[in-house]
């Protein structure tokens, strides 16, 4: 492909060009690496890089156009040098123009939020595929073009490969796509150049204060989402959480509000809960699913809401939810043939363990014993780990403190800042064990006929990350084998 970089440029956010216009772009890349001739180089001030000293590089390697927030003293004149705002949000919107603005061909959804993204997200892709619709998704777990699926290795990929992505998705002829956005994507502007027809809030806890510092910083990197709305677009709230009214003030698009609790535009109400499914009250129907807890009763409502909003009909709608799936790796049930009943979820902040035991909590009859086994990433926001241990305790008989993806951190370590979450009184009831494998046995061994074991943290994650390298890990595989199912 080959295009003049005057079809590419930017309506706002450049402060100046030096030298000719005209020139003609191969590509794009902000990989000095991966410049060929005639690609634009962006220069991004990374996390851990700045792409500023990789410009010459690139020059040497081809680049024809170089995008940066601060200009080279020394210029060669045979380049094109464009001086932008934030090099970040021009790159986003550069990779639109490249693809010829795929998000103007579809109808995209962004689900924001700490938890519930991924489920939602997936949800909605099953829902309209259900539909009879061909969609696209972008997710923690996957991302899938029609039925095309690729392993993910980000929650929201970089903004050249969104853009690739939906290129994909609208020759393949899809109507729609539905994203998980990242707060991380929020900030580095990876979301710049995508076009949304509707934005959904999911709830705002504990998470990422390794990266955004403050919890402030990070309900704005949020916000920021739903602030970048265009007026005919939607965004769905759930003003069950006490920040869900506040991520859509000076809000453009349509706001919808949905709630479990009190009124708001859709409601839901779980009528009856079991280990196999739960009935709801969706917006004045009954209809039985195959999930468990409020929490999901919450992100279905996100799901029905989105599809009211894109045109569906309620009875068209209802009959596929109630034929819908957990997202793998959350609530995830195993049964032994003894009569353990195993877990396997993804929570992995305080108040997605504690939503999980609390669905635990409203099903068990209370002669069950609950057993959490679980840990805290390495790398990652280290205050959250006492709290992800008290929470632990607040609602489980026994609770196995473990390895996570423990990265580049002493396992131990973390499991000392996870002690500190340990009051005096709920010592007895605490085991550490290092290694994940031992924890997820030892827990399964101490549980009786009935009781209920919460393997929590790692979910759908098929590897455990030691020292930058990544070990095939299942937890559902470990209690498939000790329970003689595999």
């Amino acid at each position: 492909m080959i295009k003049k970089w005057i079809e590419l440029t930017p309506s706002e956010g450049i402060l100046q060009t030096i030298g000719d216009t005209g020139v003609e772009v191969t590509g794009i890349t902000f990989d000095s690496r991966q410049v060929g001739a005639g690609y634009i180089f962006v220069a991004q001030k990374g996390t851990h890089t700045d792409g500023h000293q990789y410009i010459q590089l690139a020059i040497d390697k081809g680049a024809s156009v170089i995008i940066c927030e601060e200009t080279p003293e020394i210029l060669d004149n045979k380049v094109l040098y464009v001086q932008a705002k934030d090099a970040s949000e021009t790159l986003g919107h550069l990779a639109s123009a490249w693809y010829d603005h795929p998000s103007e061909r579809l109808k995209v959804v962004g689900v924001t939020g700490t938890n519930g993204k991924t489920s939602i997200a997936t949800l909605s892709y099953h829902l309209f595929t259900s539909l009879g619709y061909k969609v696209g998704l972008i997710s923690t777990i996957s991302t899938i073009v029609a039925s095309k699926v690729e392993t993910a290795t980000h929650t929201t990929p970089d903004a050249l490969k969104i853009q690739r992505l939906m290129a994909d998705m609208t020759d393949a002829g899809c109507e729609y796509c539905f994203m998980e956005v990242s707060s991380h994507a929020v900030v580095q502007k990876r979301i710049a150049g995508i076009r949304f027809a509707g934005g959904i809030f999911t709830n705002l806890t504990h998470d990422h204060l390794d990266y955004h510092k403050t919890f402030a910083d990070y309900l704005a990197a949020k916000k920021a989402f739903f602030d970048g709305l265009a007026p005919d677009a939607f965004a769905i709230t759930n003003i069950d959480d006490r920040n869900g009214r506040v991520m859509t003030q000076n809000c453009k698009a349509m706001i919808i509000t949905n709630s479990t609790r009190s009124m708001a535009d859709f409601r839901c109400k779980v009528l009856e809960s079991h280990f196999d499914g739960m009935l709801l009250n969706m917006d004045g129907q009954e209809v039985w699913t195959h999930f468990v807890g409020k929490f999901n009763a919450s992100n279905l409502l996100a799901v029905y809401t989105t599809a009211i909003q894109l045109g569906q009909k309620t009875e068209e709608i209802l009959p596929v939810i109630s034929q819908l799936t957990p997202v793998a790796g959350r609530f995830d049930t195993v049964r032994s043939l003894d009569g353990k009943m195993a877990i396997v979820d993804y929570a992995h902040t305080p108040d997605a363990l504690k939503n999980v035991l609390q669905a635990i909590s409203e099903i068990r009859t209370g002669n069950e014993k609950v057993i959490t086994v679980i840990g805290a990433g390495g790398d990652r926001d280290k205050t959250k780990r006492p709290e992800m241990t008290r929470e632990a305790l607040n609602g489980s008989d026994l609770v196995v403190l473990t390895s996570d993806n423990p990265r580049t951190e002493d396992p131990e370590a973390i499991i000392k800042d996870m002690e500190a979450g340990i009051e005096k009184a709920s010592a007895n009831k605490v085991l550490s064990i290092t290694n994940r494998k031992e924890a997820i046995k030892t827990a399964l061994n101490l549980a009786n006929s009935g009781d209920i074991i919460l393997v929590a943290g790692k979910g759908h994650e098929n590897y455990q990350e030691i020292n930058g390298v990544k070990h095939h890990f299942d937890d559902k595989e470990i209690i498939t084998e000790f329970f003689g199912l595999a």
